[in-house]
């Protein structure tokens, strides 16, 4: 086996697939925390108590994600986070704000509680604005001009929206009453910005690089990839109905809209690999390029054997052990 050409293939399969569950989880606990501007104090409570037991460790794929980056791919890393410093800095300041919020809210005076659920807005919004602005650099090589910082602008407030609908759905699931039919109004409006921010980055990917172009059209790739774009359309168009349907019954699936949601993700992130691939940087640096020495590769993939399925066990044990409806949230 040639370890030089398939470990670094290796490495960018699981920080691939620790940032694809980090978008997923942490993504609907911000979305969460994103919405709760537009609810009362008892929904706020139900909706943070929702996210309790989840929100800190679905935040460990993030330093897992990156934390392979670094360790498996240091140019790489270097390059990325040389551009994006300034929204990385913004997005730990967004992440760090939100946790102190989430626990001090409860503990709090009633005359200081609303301090701390504005900070947890606002965190949770600087995050999620911060990840789609990097998104967007990302996605055109960290080119500069108006055009780039207008997409980078557009891709942040669509990111926004989609963990806004991850949230809505993942609020559905978990609640019932008012607070269940107000989900799914959140979840119709943000459903529109996530569509537009997916068709966004597949309209720019293509233009930004002939490679990326001829990977997705030339014959016979169009007909053997036309079913990513036709599965996320139907995607979008069912989760549509259905919570159209949900908003006049209110004992239909409650769950499909959070699966579809999902679905929408994946296929979005399915796309979005195969179009950079084998890049880490657009057309600048491959992964072998980016990658640490073979011998460094073997080392951390050592470690990375009894983490990776460690964490993965957590997070499947977790959500099993707290499925179900949402209790109140007491630290008592």
């Amino acid at each position: 086996m040639d370890l030089d050409y398939w470990l670094p293939l290796v490495f960018m399969g699981l920080m691939g697939l620790a940032m694809l569950i980090y978008v997923v989880l942490d993504g609907y606990d911000l979305g969460v925390g994103i919405l709760m501007a537009d609810a009362d104090d008892e929904q706020k409570d139900m909706m943070v108590a929702s996210i309790g037991p989840f929100w800190d460790a679905n935040e460990t794929w993030l330093v897992l994600g990156v934390g392979l980056l670094l360790v498996a791919f240091p140019h790489a890393h270097g390059v990325i986070l040389t551009a994006l410093y300034l929204p990385v800095a913004l997005m730990l300041a967004g992440l760090i704000l939100r946790g102190v919020a989430f626990d001090f809210r409860v503990k709090a005076l009633a005359s200081h509680k609303p301090l701390w659920n504005r900070a947890f807005i606002a965190g949770s919004l600087l995050t999620a604005l911060a990840q789609g602005w990097m998104l967007g650099r990302y996605i055109l090589g960290f080119d500069t001009g108006w055009a780039a910082t207008a997409f980078a602008a557009l891709i942040a407030a669509c990111l926004a929206a989609g963990y806004a609908l991850l949230g809505a759905c993942w609020v559905l699931m978990k609640s019932s009453g008012p607070l269940k039919s107000k989900s799914v109004r959140w979840a119709r409006k943000a459903l529109w910005g996530t569509g537009l921010g997916i068709a966004a980055v597949s309209l720019a990917t293509p233009l930004v690089s002939a490679r990326i172009f001829e990977r997705w059209f030339d014959w016979p790739q169009l007909l053997w990839l036309a079913p990513i774009p036709l599965a996320a359309g139907a995607a979008f168009l069912a989760c549509d109905r259905i919570l159209a349907r949900l908003d006049r019954e209110r004992g239909y699936g409650s769950w499909k809209p959070f699966v579809l949601a999902v679905a929408l993700f994946v296929l979005a992130f399915a796309g979005l690999g195969y179009s950079l691939f084998p890049y880490l940087v657009v057309d600048r640096i491959d992964l072998w390029q980016a990658a640490s020495a073979t011998s460094s590769l073997a080392f951390i993939g050592v470690g990375a054997a009894f983490a990776v399925p460690a964490i993965l066990a957590y997070t499947v044990w977790s959500y099993k052990v707290f499925w179900g409806k949402s209790a109140a949230l007491s630290y008592d």
